[in-house]
């Protein structure tokens, strides 16, 4: 039996996830992830990544593991995830306490013309699931957005996975630097490391 899925507004999810950040750490993926998390204000503790594809996850693991005290969020979109499917058994696998995953699924590869991705017969949350990570959620309403925020801005719960149906809609692009050197520094000195 199937049930209609109520696909939110991407910009919504975005800033309800990171207005309360705190000391997070917001990994951002290609193309409207970046987008959106720029259009709530840029941050110090931004990282934008540009040109790598399938890497968003595995970069906030890294960080994650790197920062064990300090929440992680990586925002990514469904393509993406797809492109890095197998970074679900690596968190797995390191477990970090601190990391959320949250996945935009617009069941679209946006970046590359709008074609219908396979999250539209892959469930992203049922494969990170079954990879080992224990808390997934599937989220189609802003009650539940509340819930993930409160969750991915906090330490010691295990890493998540939360697939969030959004809407198909274009937004305005809102660029944040694409200058890597620069948010290196700048995410650095916000954790209080040298910027050498």
């Amino acid at each position: 039996m199937s049930r209609t899925v109520n696909r939110l507004d991407r910009r919504a999810v975005v800033a309800r996830l990171i207005a309360e950040r705190g000391d997070a750490i917001v990994v951002t993926g290609l193309g409207s992830p970046t987008y959106d998390v720029a259009a709530c204000g840029d941050h110090d503790r931004n990282v934008y990544l540009w040109g790598a594809m399938g890497g968003c996850a595995v970069m906030a693991l890294g960080l994650a593991l790197a920062r064990p005290d300090t929440p992680v969020i990586a925002i990514t979109g469904d393509g993406e995830m797809l492109m890095g499917i197998g970074s679900f058994a690596t968190i797995a696998m390191q477990a970090p306490k601190n990391l959320t995953v949250v996945v935009l699924d617009n069941g679209l590869y946006g970046e590359t013309g709008g074609q219908a991705s396979h999250s539209v017969v892959a469930d992203l949350a049922a494969i990170a699931g079954a990879s080992g990570i224990a808390d997934t959620r599937a989220i189609d309403d802003m009650e539940a957005v509340g819930g993930l925020a409160t969750r991915a801005t906090s330490v010691g719960n295990g890493p998540c996975v939360a697939v969030v149906k959004i809407d198909q809609a274009e937004r305005e692009r809102v660029l944040p630097t694409r200058d890597g050197h620069a948010v290196r520094a700048r995410v650095r000195q916000s954790l209080g490391l040298s910027i050498d």
